[in-house]
């Protein structure tokens, strides 16, 4: 199978390690074990004491019940039942679309947004239809010019939401709307929702999992969990063609996750609401030091983000968004993603999740950088 290069995670796995100001990256500052047991409450020698008793088999094959049970509680109508586990939200993105889709297969995306939404279907040899969010929309998609491309006999409408690059979130209202357009012929709308509930405003943001029978959520314990190095996702759906044709495909990539990630990930999400407490305090402490900063710098502009842990920051100087970034990287050692990564030209995604000092730091070298190329 051809595909092109995953351009963001090409520019990640070449710069990342030697970053020494990393405000490229797009989870919430992360925690160790000890962190976790300590944010949660819970006794984090007998959970070891009990772990270090067990055989290390496959364990539960199609997940671990608490950590099924767990993300069940970031849902409204999802039971154990309804969702399969995967290795990251990446490897859930991956399996739906190579359980799903069929050559000639019509598929609506997004763009800018991830690149596994339109990527993947298209090197799978999907007919993929792209809708250009545009600024002066807040990075929404134009329902209207959804309906239109919606035609009959299209099989699925992809979004990430929040979206990255951009922060943009489609309200409760907008998302019953896509999934309505999705009934009236049928189609599923597969949502990348890794981002949600790291929300800038309080409310529940609903996923189209709950709102549609033909809805398909995918999430993981890395962005909103602070929990990357567990590697653990999920997806979530009523549909039962759906979940048959996950679970048959899952026999021949998965077979199991770990059982050390599976029972930390039970933890974490038993305790969802304390991490999310954390989370949230910290993207929103975050994005008011980027929107500060924005505000103080002549050469830039953004869509203040809604929800999520990126922006995109647009500049006015005459430089490709690679070498932009390339000698931002270089001569300053902060380290942000191309715009170019999402077909978005002379602009960087900022991440803001990170260490608060380390947000400041990496954005006053981005200062010193924009004025030694002032003209």
């Amino acid at each position: 199978m051809e595909i092109k290069p995953f351009a963001v995670e090409a520019w990640m796995n070449k710069y990342e390690e030697g970053a020494l100001y990393n405000i490229a990256e797009t989870c919430v500052d992360s925690v160790s074990v000890d962190e976790l047991f300590e944010i949660a409450g819970e006794d984090r020698q007998k959970f070891l004491d009990d772990f270090c008793k067990r055989r290390l088999t496959y364990g539960s094959i199609e997940g671990a019940p608490e950590f099924k049970e767990g993300i069940c509680k970031v849902y409204k109508t999802i039971k154990p039942e309804n969702t399969v586990t995967t290795h990251g939200a990446s490897g859930a993105n991956h399996h739906v679309f190579y359980s799903l889709i069929n050559p000639g297969d019509r598929v609506i995306a997004m763009m800018p947004s991830y690149q596994q939404m339109y990527s993947i279907p298209e090197a799978y040899g999907a007919e993929v239809v792209l809708m250009h969010l545009k600024e002066e929309n807040s990075y929404l998609p134009d329902l209207d010019e959804l309906e239109k491309l919606a035609v009959p006999g299209t099989k699925m409408i992809c979004i990430t939401n929040p979206n990255n690059p951009t922060g943009s979130i489609l309200s409760n209202e907008d998302l019953k709307k896509i999934a309505d357009t999705a009934s009236k012929i049928g189609a599923y709308v597969f949502c990348d929702e890794t981002y949600r509930h790291l929300t800038q405003e309080e409310g529940w943001s609903d996923s189209i999992a709950d709102i549609y029978e033909k809805g398909i959520s995918v999430s993981s314990m890395s962005k909103v969990f602070s929990l990357a190095g567990l590697r653990l996702g999920w997806i979530a759906t009523h549909d039962k063609y759906v979940m048959d044709s996950l679970l048959l495909h899952r026999d021949y990539n998965l077979i199991s996750c770990g059982m050390f990630d599976e029972a930390l990930a039970g933890v974490a999400l038993k305790n969802a609401d304390k991490l999310l407490k954390r989370n949230r305090a910290m993207v929103r402490e975050n994005l008011a030091v980027l929107d500060a900063w924005v505000r103080s710098e002549k050469h830039v502009h953004y869509f203040k983000p809604k929800a999520g842990t990126t922006a995109l920051v647009f500049y006015d100087f005459d430089m490709p968004s690679y070498e932009f970034c390339e000698k931002l990287y270089f001569e300053t050692g902060a380290f942000v993603t191309p715009g170019d990564c999402f077909e978005v030209p002379h602009s960087m995604r900022i991440g803001y999740a990170c260490e608060t000092d380390v947000l400041k730091t990496g954005l006053g070298k981005i200062s010193e950088f924009l004025k030694k190329y002032e003209k």
